[in-house]
């Protein structure tokens, strides 16, 4: 009887490690299952977060980019409209932002040359006095056209006056503009026009005098005066600006040259040249359609005293 109750204990005990290995292979089993259930999960939210991530950065860089176009067209917009309406006048206003009495001391000053020179002069940066001075001399020639033997076709020929004298303020402050910065001297384009500008004054003064009282010798006293005290502020400011004796008198002789030759040729030879390209664009002058009596031939003599003869003889 003991050996079979041990029999039987070896064979429990043995059940029972049997069963017990199983149900360790099982819950290792199903940990594994639960560890990869887990793993599975965790990528499958892991993915789901990167797809929003990825969604919700694309539709943030689609609306960045919307905005950002719809601020570019409105600013672009905006500066066009600003441009094409106030970039003109904006640039300009400068410019022309000048007092009457301003300019009336400024055309008086014109006309008195500075004798500081060892530091460099001021000039006024505005260009409202310069350009009435240049108008101002356009109405002087064309009212010099009407006062002369001048025959004038085709209007007032308002046109080559203003060429003339918009092309010497223009035309000789950019080329004095080149040789200034050649010579190094201290000047902007805006003070060279403006300084030229206002060294018209003395011409215009001359030209007034000598259109109305015709007198070669009033004329040259007006030149040596008038016209060289202004052209005198304009060589003293010159040289007040550039540095070394070479530069300035290559620079100032060059304006004072121009200058002075420009109110030669407005008093003397601008009508004459006026007229040749008149002559030379419409022809010489002709005189006035008149009508002119012509010879009736002998044929139509004898035909007219027959009808003549014949309407009396039925009379």
């Amino acid at each position: 009887q003991g050996g079979g109750s041990a029999v039987i204990d070896m064979e429990n005990m043995d059940d029972t490690s049997g069963s017990s290995f199983e149900d360790m292979g099982e819950m290792h089993q199903r940990m594994k299952e639960e560890e990869e259930e887990e793993a599975e999960g965790e990528a499958g939210a892991g993915e789901e977060e990167d797809g929003e991530f990825l969604g919700m950065k694309g539709l943030r860089g689609q609306l960045g980019r919307q905005v950002a176009d719809q601020m570019w067209q409105v600013g672009k917009r905006q500066a066009s409209r600003a441009f094409s309406l106030y970039a003109n006048i904006d640039i300009l206003r400068p410019y022309f932002d000048v007092e009457p009495v301003q300019v009336r001391a400024r055309l008086l000053e014109s006309m008195i040359p500075v004798k500081m020179i060892n530091f460099p002069q001021k000039i006024a940066g505005e260009l409202y006095g310069p350009l009435m001075l240049v108008f101002t001399l356009v109405a002087i020639l064309l009212h010099g056209m009407k006062t002369s033997d001048t025959i004038i076709r085709e209007g007032t020929l308002m046109g080559t006056a203003i060429g003339t004298c918009f092309g010497y303020w223009l035309g000789v402050s950019s080329f004095m503009y080149f040789l200034a910065y050649l010579c190094n001297a201290q000047i902007t384009m805006v003070q060279m026009l403006s300084l030229l500008g206002y060294g018209l004054f003395g011409h215009c003064i001359t030209l007034f005098v000598t259109y109305n009282i015709h007198l070669h010798s009033l004329f040259y006293i007006f030149w040596l005066v008038v016209g060289g005290l202004s052209t005198l502020r304009m060589v003293a400011v010159l040289v007040s600006r550039t540095v070394g004796h070479t530069q300035r008198l290559i620079l100032c002789g060059t304006l004072a040259a121009l200058h002075m030759l420009f109110l030669l040729y407005l008093h003397f030879a601008y009508h004459k040249v006026v007229e040749g390209i008149l002559d030379t664009l419409e022809g010489p002058n002709m005189p006035p359609f008149q009508r002119v009596a012509r010879d009736i031939p002998v044929v139509s003599n004898a035909v007219l005293n027959t009808t003549a003869k014949a309407i009396a003889l039925t009379l």
